[in-house]
């Protein structure tokens, strides 16, 4: 497995934070937070967190704990069982777990990173020669 050389900086359960916010590697809200998020890195809001947002735009960002705003997550969002956000959500890749509070709408958009064939566009007789093949 290869090593994660990623910082990650973590805002404790008693840190408070108003303003604008940036970063570029992983950073892990685990106290209150307000205001706008625009990064181009991971972004975790743990289960003790409860952020009001204008906005949070990160690569992927992970929810446990509760959001008041819009989420738009480059290529990923995921709603973890207990969370709660009432906000809209603009994404590539969506999970939502069971025993979530969503109050809002998704927009899914490509991931310009993923490249894949959509098995339905394309012909029956193709689609068994390209198993053939990959399958040899």
């Amino acid at each position: 497995m290869a090593k994660d050389n990623r910082n990650v900086t973590e805002f404790g359960e008693g840190t408070v934070f108003e303003g604008t916010l940036s970063f570029t590697d992983h950073l892990i809200i685990s106290g209150k937070f307000s205001g706008t998020i625009e990064a181009s890195g991971d972004l975790e809001i743990s289960k003790t967190s409860s952020c009001t947002v204008d906005k949070i735009s990160a690569n992927s960002v992970v929810v446990y704990g509760t959001v008041t705003g819009d989420i738009d997550g480059q290529k990923s969002v995921e709603l973890c069982r207990g969370s709660t956000l009432k906000g809209d959500i603009k994404t590539a890749s969506l999970r939502i777990a069971d025993n979530v509070d969503f109050d809002g709408k998704v927009s899914m958009t490509e991931n310009p990173d993923e490249h894949y064939e959509d098995l339905f566009s394309i012909a029956s007789d193709e689609f068994k020669k390209a198993l053939a093949v990959k399958s040899e």
